[in-house]
């Protein structure tokens, strides 16, 4: 089958590699489409942190925000699931541990993550060997397209829940890229009067249109009582930044990562009696998400640039717009295209 193979840094190839077979606890996926996020270009650069401290290496193969279909089953795998329309956690814990056996796989010490860390390879691929017990059944009104969108939703809706908004208090989400814009739109579900600060008008524009009409600048922020901050960004200052404009006795949420460390004076958190919440990971996120997504409460479609091929995806992850794209922040594959 093809499958899309970061072989070094800034290097990637669509190579002919062997059919997955679904192992004892696996299922084997149809993949119907990918989404293409922020690690995915980290990894194909080389700027990703894990490529650094061993957790990753080359050749890698990547994919973590996927839909399909479940044409194989292993031994040990309910027979009910072939057929089945699926999405998927990322984060694969050991099953075994502590932390595992306290609903906190996510931060297995032995994780693996789908197409990011060494281990399983991702979903960028024509088909998927990937084990049943984190799979998640997608209803007949998550189309494909949405489906893919799942795993960005569960840590937005995760973001949003670590706010602890109630309807008609201000969320402030700093950063107006896919998590950004998810976050706004889970806040929005839950009633809350929800800005956005992002710092190129296009970006702006594109929330204005998802029907966010407080989209600022920095400069152009209005100055009024923030009841949480969430920092969707990857700007090294922002994350300090949403402590000196969240209220006293409120959150602040830390979902997006700066490629380099942010400084943060403990003291601000302290004075101000702040909650700062760290959030890694979609998968307490993904039951929540999909039915959010199933009721209609939350459309993610409009995010959605482009659906691309494996061929085109390549030159996407070094940079350049599909042809005809829209002005949305996300762009998905077909691998099967």
């Amino acid at each position: 089958m093809r499958a899309l193979v970061f072989t070094g840094p800034g290097k990637a190839e669509v190579q002919d590699v062997p059919e997955p077979q679904a192992g004892a606890g696996q299922v084997i996926i149809d993949v119907d489409r990918v989404g293409v996020c922020g690690t995915d270009v980290e990894l194909f650069t080389g700027e990703m942190s894990y490529l650094h401290s061993g957790r990753s290496s080359y050749p890698l193969r990547p994919g973590h925000e996927w839909s399909g279909t479940v044409t194989a089953a292993g031994e040990g795998v309910d027979g009910s699931w072939v057929g089945r329309r699926v999405t998927g956690d990322t984060m694969i814990g050991c099953g075994r541990c502590r932390r595992c056996l306290a609903g906190r796989h996510h931060v297995c010490p032995d994780l693996r993550e789908l197409g990011i860390s060494d281990g399983i390879p991702g979903a960028l691929a024509e088909r998927l060997a990937y084990p049943a017990a984190y799979l998640k059944a997608l209803p007949d009104a998550v189309n494909a397209t949405v489906g893919a969108l799942v795993e960005p939703g569960g840590n937005a809706l995760r973001s949003v829940e670590a706010a602890a908004i109630v309807p008609g208090e201000r969320l402030l989400v700093l950063g107006t890229a896919t998590i950004g814009l998810l976050v706004a739109m889970f806040g929005r579900a839950r009633g809350a009067e929800v800005h956005l600060m992002g710092h190129r008008e296009s970006s702006l524009e594109l929330a204005r249109s998802l029907g966010f009409g407080n989209a600022w600048t920095r400069e152009t922020l209005p100055a009024v009582p923030w009841d949480a901050v969430v920092d969707a960004s990857n700007a090294p200052g922002l994350p300090a930044l949403a402590v000196q404009l969240v209220e006293p006795g409120r959150r602040v949420v830390y979902v997006g990562l700066a490629g380099s460390p942010s400084t943060v004076d403990t003291r601000d958190i302290a004075l101000k009696d702040v909650t700062a919440v760290g959030i890694l990971g979609a998968s307490a996120g993904l039951g929540g998400t999909i039915t959010a997504y199933a009721e209609g409460a939350v459309d993610p479609r409009g995010l959605v640039a482009a659906t691309v091929g494996l061929d085109e995806i390549i030159d996407v992850l070094a940079g350049q717009r599909p042809s005809g794209a829209g002005a949305g922040p996300k762009i998905l594959v077909d691998p099967r295209a």
